[in-house]
């Protein structure tokens, strides 16, 4: 199928851009069944999406303005989850209908509403925005949707992911009953499936996505790398292909930053982008990317959604996709419109049958590799210099003239090295990183592993994180009760209800009597008990595995007088499950449930929970105050 039966001003600004055929989902949007119908388009990122709803939705708007650019009422309107999407989408949709003189607004959160509201009274004959933006603008009567013969949803899967159900309904509602409405998304989930059964009427839906979720452009692969080497990985995945434009994904807005400093600290040309970055950053950080200022993003899911960036050929998984969804999204920004690409997903060892399972499910075959080695990247780097210098090129008169100066003064080899040497100045350097084998890990861990830990007594502390103990409190409480230094404690263990850590053999001994004099009831901390574990926490990752983890909740903190709980009882008394009834603790909920006394002291409860020999109910773990000499008890406020 050829572009022949479009209007001739499409096919010439088709033929401009390059574009001889259309690609499979233009060609099914403009087939003969399709004209005219509301469409259901699944197709992959990257595919030619935006192009495709602009020709399908041509004849009706051509055939609207005859012949007259400006109208009074909006057209079509283009709704995109983001505002990187819906400028990129506005952008594909001018040089399109360029000839045909239709004026286009954008309407996207961030920007001037004041400009937008004078852009909507202009005349525009389509209108692309973001779903909140646009919702603003209607509840203010900027924004007349009457008209309409035509509404697309952009990436609709996603929008609904964010959130955007009540803004697209409200929008939706505002349209007339005879507009198209063509429904985009690179996935089918059944949110999408109700929302196309309530807005569209015998929907014709065109399925392009394949049987494999796989993109046929994108080729994957599956980084092993240990937990702490990911972003040396990172470094070195960068430097053995130096694409000439480049995507790091990760999950959060510290992670961004964290890997984006470190990128810059490499030398490497990075930008970002996350919720934290106003428009005009984001605005600049994709600007540098298309001008070359920049050839790395370090990017979160939901701001990189609908970057269009013609030169991306690599894009880097540091943290692993939540799903196969997200894996297919990410993935799309590269192997766009026929090119090649790349997706490389960093797996930890811990999480590679995660990361199998996923990809099993999205039907993507990823081939198994090892991080790239400083060796393996100096090789890419000489091939690279010698295509690149060998090249054939044309030099300016000055260029030839202090060529030939150098030449009468040094040796061509001494040249040539100059050359070289200026060359690799400006790469970053390639990290050493740990060999894939069990071991090199374990030769690793052991030069890791702390002097003086080389022989270990575990020790077990009565709370967990059931009273919201953490290795930072534990620490001072530790030091405090055995009079040791924190350089003189080992590895810590949180458990549910106890807790474990280390102590070198040689002191062992001294700790342990040290533990029997500072124990004393009158202080709740201080009630503790600590007592060596032979064991250490192996012997409840063994009950765990026969008897299944326990459901852990920590607890919150309670606040006011004796840490009253629900319904102003007292931990331990009456009403409370606890022991203070005189019978056995009854539990109604999970959450409610009390630690059972500890052996070694009759009448001793959870040292968190008050000290049922006093009759006086103490307050929760504080956490903080686990370092004073005594904790502070919770008490009335003095007026």
């Amino acid at each position: 199928m050829s572009f022949e039966s479009l209007p001739p001003i499409l096919g010439e600004a088709l033929a401009e851009r390059g574009y001889s055929a259309p690609t499979p989902v233009q060609a099914a949007t403009i087939a003969p069944d399709a004209a005219g119908r509301d469409l259901i388009v699944s197709a992959q990122t990257g595919s030619g999406k935006t192009v495709a709803f602009g020709l399908a939705l041509a004849p009706e708007l051509l055939g609207e303005i005859r012949g007259t650019p400006l109208t009074e009422r909006p057209l079509a309107l283009v709704i995109a989850p983001t505002r990187e999407l819906a400028l990129q989408v506005s952008r594909e949709l001018g040089w399109l209908y360029e000839k045909a003189g239709l004026r286009i607004a954008n309407c996207v959160g961030g920007m001037d509403a004041s400009k937008e509201r004078r852009a909507l009274r202009s005349g525009p004959a389509i209108v692309v925005g973001t779903p909140g933006r646009l919702r603003d603008h209607l509840e203010r009567g900027a924004l007349d949707l009457s008209a309409l013969v035509g509404v697309v949803l952009d990436e609709a899967d996603e929008m609904l992911d964010m959130g955007f159900r009540d803004d697209l309904e409200e929008i939706l509602d505002a349209t007339p009953d005879t507009r198209r409405t063509l429904l985009f998304s690179a996935t089918m989930p059944r949110a999408i499936v109700r929302l196309a059964e309530r807005y569209q009427s015998n929907a014709l839906r065109l399925s392009l996505a394949g049987e494999d979720r796989g993109h046929g452009d994108i080729s994957y692969q599956a980084i092993t790398v240990g937990p702490s080497e990911i972003e040396n990985a990172v470094v070195n995945l960068l430097r053995f292909h130096e694409a000439e434009s480049a995507i790091c994904f990760c999950a959060t807005r510290d992670s961004v930053r964290r890997l984006h400093a470190t990128l810059q600290n490499r030398g490497f040309g990075v930008v970002a982008l996350s919720g934290e970055h106003s428009q005009q950053e984001r605005n600049q950080a994709l600007q540098a990317m298309r001008d070359r200022r920049a050839r790395v993003c370090v990017a979160t899911d939901v701001a990189a959604r609908g970057l269009d960036l013609p030169t991306l050929s690599l894009v880097i998984h540091v943290e692993t996709p939540r799903d196969a969804e997200t894996l297919q999204h990410r993935s799309g920004r590269t192997g766009r419109a026929g090119k090649k690409g790349t997706a490389a997903i960093i797996v930890p060892y811990n999480r590679r049958k995660r990361v199998e399972n996923m990809l099993r499910g999205a039907k993507i075959e990823a081939k198994w590799m090892d991080a790239p080695t400083p060796e393996a990247i100096r090789k890419k780097d000489h091939a690279r210099l010698m295509e690149k210098l060998t090249a054939p090129a044309e030099y300016e008169d000055d260029d030839r003239a202090i060529a030939a100066e150098l030449m009468e003064r040094l040796p061509a080899e001494d040249i040539a090295a100059a050359l070289v040497q200026a060359h690799r100045a400006k790469m970053p350097q390639p990290e050493e990183l740990l060999a894939n084998t069990p071991e090199a890990r374990e030769k690793a861990k052991a030069e890791r592993h702390r002097p003086g830990f080389e022989d270990v007594v575990w020790f077990k502390m009565g709370i967990g994180r059931r009273q919201n103990a953490e290795p930072r409190w534990l620490m001072p409480l530790i030091c405090r009760r055995g009079h040791v230094t924190r350089n003189e404690i080992g590895a810590i263990r949180v458990g549910p209800n106890e807790s474990w850590f280390q102590i070198p053999r040689a002191i062992a001994p001294k700790f342990a009597d040290t533990l029997k004099r500072t124990e004393a009831s009158e202080d709740e901390q201080d009630a503790i008990l600590i007592e060596e574990s032979a064991e250490g926490p192996r012997v409840e990752a063994r009950n765990n595995r026969k008897h299944g983890a326990p459901n852990v909740r920590a607890k919150p903190f309670r606040k006011g007088p004796g840490g009253k709980g629900p319904g102003g009882k007292a931990p331990g008394g009456k009403g409370s499950g606890g022991k203070g009834d005189g019978g056995k603790p009854r539990f109604k909920d999970k959450r409610d449930r009390k630690d059972t006394p500890r052996s070694g002291g009759e009448g001793r409860s959870d040292p968190f929970t008050g000290k049922p020999s006093s009759g006086k109910p103490k307050s929760g773990f504080k956490g903080k105050g686990a370092g004073k000499p005594k904790g502070k008890r919770a008490g009335p406020k003095q007026k």
